[in-house]
């Protein structure tokens, strides 16, 4: 099997008119209303099946983490399962990778492949086929503000903190539209990135949308079994140059991908990770 899969990845140009990009998310449109003010592109991409070098990446040096790790929940069928089953061990996961003290979670998201269907409800979300960064710095403050009482929130604003999504196949390896994974090292910040603004039914969010850049170095774990995990980082509050501070991570349509193989599940727990 080849180390380098040749495929295109799709890419965001930014709205003509030079203003800030914005994306509706979890609304029900009139039909004909704009969903966002941007395009996207598919561009020309090689992305290196890392298996047998996972030790070569972490959380400091590219942005995101592999690791071994079998989960004692199974099913991801119910999300107050999930919850009340899976959080528990992900949190120590978490802390037990990061070397953290504080871990809390403060959603998941379950996917499940189902081609042809547009419906991309909560109930029903799919592989995202666009590179992209969760969270940007705004929204990543605005996240420690949301989940955590006042007193507690501006304390851990104080230290060193983190959004890290751990994620991991469900059933099967994740053979169909894999994940991958932009090193960090191959970013150009600055250029790179752009602040989009998410608008939900209730408030405004915001993440970080991804120019092309022929730099980029992507990387991917071919075949992630149930019983392995990525740590993707999408904000370190420390940005002086010292470590890796985001990710930007997309599904792909892998070349390599033999017929018929099941279709990708996968489940994304997202944290907020403190550090004394």
């Amino acid at each position: 099997m080849t180390d380098t899969v040749k495929t295109k990845l799709v890419y965001f140009i930014p709205p003509a008119d030079g203003s800030k990009p914005w994306q509706y998310v979890n609304v029900d449109l009139t039909q004909g209303e704009l969903q966002r003010n941007y395009t996207l592109e598919p561009f020309e991409a090689e992305i290196e099946n890392v298996r047998g070098k996972e030790s070569a990446f972490s959380l400091d040096t590219s942005g995101f983490l592999y690791a071994r790790a079998e989960a004692k929940h199974k099913s991801f069928t119910s999300d107050e399962e999930v919850e009340r089953e899976y959080y528990p061990e992900s949190i120590e996961l978490l802390k037990q990778l990061t070397g953290a003290s504080r871990v809390v979670l403060f959603d998941h998201t379950i996917r499940r492949r189902r081609p042809g269907e547009l419906d991309d409800g909560p109930q029903k979300r799919q592989p995202v086929p666009v590179v992209h960064v969760d969270q940007t710095t705004a929204s990543s403050i605005a996240r420690v503000n949301r989940h955590l009482p006042p007193d507690d929130a501006e304390k851990l604003l104080q230290r060193r903190f983190q959004i890290i999504n751990l994620w991991r196949p469900i059933g099967k390896p994740a053979l169909d539209h894999p994940l991958a994974l932009c090193d960090f090292r191959s970013i150009d910040v600055k250029r790179d990135l752009v602040s989009s603004t998410l608008r939900y039914p209730d408030r405004d969010g915001e993440t970080f949308n991804v120019r092309h850049n022929p730099a980029h170095k992507w990387k991917y774990l071919r075949g992630m079994e149930p019983d392995e995990v990525v740590l993707i980082k999408c904000f370190d509050s420390v940005q002086d140059g010292s470590v890796a501070v985001l990710t930007p991570h997309t599904a792909f349509d892998d070349p390599t991908t033999p017929p018929d193989v099941p279709l990708r599940e996968s489940i994304e727990l997202r944290a907020l990770v403190f550090y004394d």
